[in-house]
Order: C-alpha cells, then structure tokens, then sequence
C-alpha cells in the first residue's frame, strides 16, 4: 500500500495554511486594521526559523505609497511587515520574494466607489498579503531549501481629511514619483513601495506580487481564473501547470508595449492609472505600472481579484474568502 504519511503532512499544512488565510480575509474590517494583521503576522509566524519585522510612523517616511493610502486613517495607520523564512543549514538557495497587497478596508477614498454596495466586499482587499504570509509560514512549516520573503503592505483606504486627492504626486520608495488620478486604484501604489524595497535591499531571484487589483482581470477570466503578468516564459508555464495542479488556476496575460505612452504625466515620472488612451485594458496598464518598480528581477505579478473571493458556495470554495494563492505558490517554490 505504500506510506503515505509525509503526503498527508504536507497536505494538512497547505490545508491548514489556506484555511487561515480564509480566516484572515473574513475578519471584518472593525477588527482586522493593519496593525491588527500585523499582530496576527507575529502570532502565526512560531516556527524557529521565521522572523517578523514591521515597521510603522516614522519608519515608514521613505514608503511614499503605503502612506499616502494609509494616513488616510489616522485611526488605523499604515504597517510594513517583513516576514523572513531561511533553512537552516543552506548556504546558497533561491530567494523569493512575495509582496501581497494589503489593504483591510477600501472605501475608494475620494474616488469613493460606486455603486457603493460594492464597498461590502472590500474586507477582502487584503487577500494578497494573507496568501503571502501563510505562504511564507507553509515554506517554513514544509522545511523548503529555498529562502522566502514575504513583505505586507498594510493600509486601510479610508475617506477622510488626510486622504490623498486626485492630482497628487507621491514619492516612491527609490525615489520614483507617481501622479494620483484615482484614489481608489490605491493597490498598485502600496505594492510598488514593496516592489522597489525588495529590488533594492533584498536581492530576490524570484520577485512576484500578489494582489486583488482589478475589475478588469475578472471579465475576460472569470472568477475561476487569476490573471498573471511576466516577460519570463519559463516562469509562466511552471506557475500555469502548477495552478492547474493545485486548483489556484491562472491564466499567463500579455504585458501590451504599445500600452506604455498612457502611463505619461505631466508632472510626474508616471501617472498610476494609464486612462488617457482609453485603451481599457485595466488589468494590463496595471501590470506595466508595477513593472516600472522591479528593476532587472525575474518578476511576475498576480492580479487574484477574481478568485481570492467566491460569491457563492462553488466546488471546492465555499462563500467569501478563497485563500487563492496560497497552495499555488507554495507547490511552486517546493518546485525551485
């Protein structure tokens, strides 16, 4: 019969990992601010050879993104959290470095959504930093020779009299500076703060973002289906089998050149939201935005608007929170 019991193992902590993510993405937003989840970060992080480092205030000034969205709250400030995996005993392994959006309530902001019953839903806008923590912590768990990362940009998009405004120009980590036209696609400025920090201090061999980003992903895939963007081919084709394998089912997206000229500003390196052309393709200008942000790394960038949340009890997912990502990228660093 064989013995299957390292199987079933490994089976219970990618169950038990995505379960938590499930957890994580179903706190309501009264409860789950970013230093709530940043405190969770720390809780669920109990393996030896896992550190957490977050970061919040002051230590914050060069990350002009995390806090033009997260100041809008003075209630529930902005957070930087560093979750850090290295084997014991490897000297030279790949390092991959996750950054997952993390915004626990998006209100728009002065963008405010609309219809705003769209808004009951957006406890889920933290679905990326949920699957790349309890990625992080499965790696851990699972005792994988390859070095992971995970940074969680925190923030709640909240409307008030510190909100960022269109017209804005925000700094970048780096120094890159970004025209606001639209405060409510406010993900892509927290991820690219991370994108640029992981690039300049962290040397990853692998760099891949994690983020329920855009309406857009969702209408020519589906909820079933995440959409990805990478130049790396190789890359693409392991995550598609691999997303095939586990569930986590994606979709490799073309990053359009000829979208580029749209991401123009006028008083800015780059405006954020690439309208200008009417190009609509949201999920694509995006993707070319964040990419200005990973310097020469191997990159790829999930948009998991679609299937981090099911609206009904469909298959394997039931209501709300899907955990999406999480058994995804976990299988896919095992295989590094």
């Amino acid at each position: 019969m064989g013995n299957f019991s390292e199987v079933v193992d490994k089976a219970e902590i990618l169950l038990e990992a995505t379960w938590k993510a499930r957890d994580l993405i179903h706190t309501p937003s009264n409860i789950k601010s970013p230093a709530w989840m940043a405190e969770q970060a720390k809780l669920l992080a109990k393996v030896s050879t896992l550190s957490v480092k977050v970061r919040s205030g002051k230590e914050l000034l060069e990350f002009g993104g995390l806090r033009a969205v997260g100041n809008s709250s003075k209630k529930n400030p902005p957070r930087f959290v560093e979750v850090s995996y290295k084997p014991r005993g490897a000297k030279r392994v790949p390092h991959v470095v996750l950054v997952g959006k993390g915004i626990t309530f998006d209100t728009g902001g002065v963008s405010l959504k609309r219809p705003y019953d769209t808004m009951t839903a957006m406890k889920s806008d933290m679905s990326g930093a949920a699957a790349v923590l309890m990625t992080a912590i499965a790696c851990a768990q699972l005792g994988l020779k390859v070095r992971v990362t995970a940074l969680l940009m925190l923030a709640e998009n909240a409307l008030s009299g510190t909100s960022q405004r269109p017209s804005d120009v925000i700094k970048h980590y780096g120094g890159t500076t970004v025209e606001v036209i639209n405060t409510d696609a406010e993900g892509r400025l927290v991820l690219a703060d991370g994108l640029a920090y992981a690039d300049k201090n962290l040397n990853p061999d692998y760099l891949i973002d994690v983020a329920t980003l855009t309406g857009a992903a969702t209408l020519g895939l589906s909820r079933y289906y995440g959409a990805m963007y990478t130049r790396d081919k190789k890359l693409a084709n392991s995550i598609s089998e691999l997303g095939d394998f586990t569930g986590d089912r994606i979709w490799h997206m073309p990053l359009v050149d000829d979208y580029q000229v749209a991401l123009a500003s006028d008083v800015a390196d780059f405006n954020h939201t690439a309208d200008k052309y009417k190009f609509q393709g949201g999920s694509v200008t995006a993707a070319l935005f964040l990419e200005k942000f990973v310097g020469e790394r191997k990159w790829a960038h999930l948009d998991i608007a679609g299937p981090a949340r099911s609206e009904v009890d469909a298959g394997e997912n039931v209501k709300g929170g899907t955990g999406y990502g999480v058994r995804l990228l976990t299988e896919w660093i095992a295989s590094l």
